[in-house]
């Protein structure tokens, strides 16, 4: 069985990704791998001290994008889709293509928001550098209607 990688970030336009995903895993009779990577400094705050660390803020946080990511899960076993999910914590780009390897991923499915020129620049996009760098095939949703 084929298996396909969905990095997902829980943004508004989550959900139509999840469904375009889902009928493309039914075309190529795939499973989904979903991923959410959160970024390293999720528990740091900048204030008055400076830099500070609250690890409650962290943890409180991965409990509740792990909570959506079983959410997800449910979903796509509902619609009759085999379906696992992993929430790591870096560099988005690295750890989605890594993941896609130990995976043995035959696509990754990723969403595009439509953003270029100047937004690349200062921003950086991940769609982008996923495509860029990516051995293995990349479908790429657009999702700015």
């Amino acid at each position: 069985m084929k298996t396909i990688v969905l990095p997902i970030d829980f943004s508004e336009k989550s959900e139509y990704l999840i469904d375009e995903a889902i009928k493309f895993a039914q075309e190529v009779k795939a499973r989904l791998s979903l991923i959410h990577v959160t970024p390293l400094d999720i528990g740091f705050a900048i204030g008055d001290m400076g830099f500070q660390y609250f690890p409650e803020v962290e943890k409180s946080e991965i409990k509740e994008e792990l909570l959506q990511l079983n959410h997800l899960e449910q979903r796509v076993r509902d619609r009759g889709i085999e379906c696992d999910h992993i929430l790591k914590q870096g560099e988005a780009a690295s750890i989605i293509l890594d993941h896609a390897e130990e995976k043995k991923a035959d696509y990754i499915v990723i969403g595009s928001h439509g953003r270029s020129g100047m937004y690349d620049v200062f921003i950086g996009s991940l769609t982008k550098s996923i495509t860029k760098n990516s051995p293995i095939p990349v479908l790429v949703i657009p999702v700015h209607k």
